[in-house]
């Protein structure tokens, strides 16, 4: 073996790895928002959780980044640490996949459909299919499953190059010292360990143990540990990205730790005292890049059937290992946050926890909203200092969802996921703003409560039908947004038409009546004040309906959209518009009713 085999084995290494984090990151990005939406729904049953762990790892392609969500999700508070434990089972047993592909390498015959089923043969097909998906297409669905193919390629192309670095060292004969340390166990497990959380990849580690087994040199007793070791490695992605988070965080990591080394001592255990009874044969015998797979596999499935009764004694052992401090009276304890920086990983998932936090500030700024409306007839302290809090608490909410939001827009995302972060990006300032207008209407219910102030009856029945649209278009603006119903989203404009005439003609009865002496100057201010606030509360509702829609039509031309349809006649919009005004149509005025009576002869 020369310098140039050792430059071609560490350069299939760099292919292989490079391969392996294309081909998951562009598989993330097709799936890994409806993903994130599964694992918030299937996680209650521990069944469940493993089928979604699996088929989350198979989808991803990598069970590092599956822990590292996981560790992010359940230091958010998203999720809890019981919750993990079958993911994190079922995570383990859907890497297996990748050792299965990497074994199709090894297939040895004349017979040309079989010859196709190596990855030599059919990678270049994939990788040339990639490229033309990627080059002459359009759709940025197809250009991420081009680059699914062309991360395979790549990937099999590493795996090619490293098969062929390690041939000439079955004729070493220090290669063959080497592989006499590796008869010892322990040895062995420490071999598998270390090279796993070296390169941070068991996908990789396991396909330079495929690679090694094609010389020859890899006995089943070798093989067995280092498989074994190469799980436990893998758990050194997870222990990283879990320094800073919280306790229960942490505590994933426990368990991804303990669910390997208690496989791993069981299976041994269990395997060489069955040896030691029945001597089997086969344990000298070189081993089969295929017959590793099996190995893989087998070891991930049996640990998994014999832990997953024990998920809660698992959960306990971590909470052991990872103890709570005391805390000190006037300090705080262990904490969650908002969002996660290990999330960003994954940005699919990111996003997804992102709408969840902006549906969190939408509802909290509509509270405040609702909260604040009351106090206008019954004022209460308490309920006041709670309306300032929400306000801060919806502030804190934009600039940490705007920074993170910023952050995940330097990814590289599919036109899904860019579209999420432009309408998350376009619609907290809005949320953020109705909150601020609530501590508005909180001042004037302050005003009106510390001067004694007082409408007259028909002032109170016409503010009453304007203040029921508001909260009806805040209704409708939260409810869509949290749904993303893009058909509730269509009533608000029409709605917030309604509330502009409302606004104007109850300003003009104002005036009315201040010119026949039945209203003051200072009641008038506050009736104004009220207006413009609640005017101003529909105006940021329309923003938000009309940003759902236009990133729905891949379009941000907010002003031609308005007055399209506004102008057009659109009969969708002209049926919102008289439903919502026969709903809040004013009473009467003096002035219309002696109007409207017959004139005498």
């Amino acid at each position: 073996m020369d310098i140039f085999s050792v430059i071609t084995l560490f350069g299939g290494l760099a292919f292989f790895l490079y391969g392996m984090h294309l081909l998951s990151s562009s598989l993330e990005k097709m799936v890994g928002g409806k993903l994130e939406r599964v694992l918030r729904s299937m996680t209650s049953n521990r069944f469940k959780s493993l089928l979604l762990g699996m088929a989350i790892t198979i989808a991803i392609q990598s069970s590092s980044a599956m822990t590292v969500m996981l560790v992010g999700l359940v230091n958010s508070g998203i999720m809890e640490l019981g919750q993990s434990i079958g993911v994190i089972m079922g995570s383990n047993i859907g890497t297996t996949v990748t050792a299965w592909i990497l074994s199709l390498s090894g297939i040895t015959s004349d017979n040309v459909f079989v010859q196709l089923l190596k990855p030599e043969s059919f990678s270049p097909i994939i990788a040339l299919i990639g490229i033309i998906l990627i080059m002459f297409t359009k759709s940025s669905k197809k250009k991420d499953i081009g680059s699914v193919c062309i991360g395979f390629a790549i990937l099999m192309t590493g795996m090619t190059l490293m098969s062929g670095a390690v041939k000439p060292l079955a004729d070493l004969p220090q290669f063959k010292d080497i592989l006499m340390m590796l008869n010892n166990p322990f040895v062995a497990i420490l071999a598998g360990t270390l090279i796993t959380a070296l390169i941070q990849s068991s996908a990789a580690s396991l396909g330079i143990l495929q690679s090694l087994a094609m010389t020859g040199g890899i006995s089943f007793n070798m093989a067995l540990p280092i498989i074994m070791g190469q799980n436990i490695g893998t758990c050194i992605t997870a222990l990283l990205s879990s320094i800073g988070t919280s306790k229960n965080a942490k505590r994933v990591t426990a368990v991804h730790i303990y669910f390997n080394v208690l496989g791993t001592v069981i299976c041994l255990s269990g395997f060489y005292l069955a040896d030691a009874i029945f001597h089997f044969s086969f344990t000298d015998q070189p081993i089969s890049s295929f017959m590793i797979a099996v190995v893989h596999s087998a070891f991930n499935l049996l640990t998994t059937f014999i832990l997953l009764p024990f998920c809660k004694q698992l959960e306990k052992l971590a909470v052991l290992t990872v103890r709570d401090k005391r805390v000190k009276p006037g300090t705080q304890g262990d904490h969650t946050v908002l969002l996660d920086e290990r999330l960003l990983l994954s940005p699919s998932f990111a996003i997804a926890e992102c709408r969840n936090a902006t549906v969190r500030m939408a509802n909290t700024a509509r509270d405040t909203i609702l909260d604040a409306i009351g106090l206008l007839s019954h004022f209460d302290e308490d309920v006041a200092k709670q309306i300032e809090k929400n306000e801060d608490k919806v502030d804190q909410f934009e600039d940490k969802l705007g920074s993170y939001l910023v952050k995940i827009s330097s990814k590289n995302l599919s036109h899904a996921d860019s579209n999420d972060v432009s309408q998350l990006l376009h619609t907290i300032g809005d949320f953020e703003r109705i909150s601020d207008h609530a501590v508005n209407i909180l001042r004037v219910a302050r005003e009106i409560h510390d001067k004694g102030l007082q409408f007259s009856e028909k002032a109170q029945e016409e503010l009453k039908i304007f203040t029921n649209a508001v909260i009806e278009i805040l209704n409708i603006t939260t409810d869509a947004f949290a749904k993303n119903d893009l058909q509730l989203a269509y009533e608000v404009e029409p709605l917030e038409q309604v509330i502009d005439s409302l606004k104007v003609e109850l300003k003009n009865r104002h005036v009315r009546r201040l010119q026949e002496g039945k209203c003051t100057i200072e009641l008038g201010f506050v009736l104004s004040d009220i207006l413009n606030n609640y005017e101003r509360i529909s105006d940021h509702c329309s923003n938000i309906a009309v940003c759902m829609i236009q990133i729905k039509d891949s379009a941000m031309d907010t002003h031609g959209y308005l007055n399209e349809v506004k102008t057009s006649g659109e009969p969708r919009f002209t049926g919102y518009y008289n439903r919502f005004t026969d709903k809040y149509t004013l009473p009467k005025s003096s002035a219309q009713m002696q109007a409207s009576e017959p004139t005498e002869s």
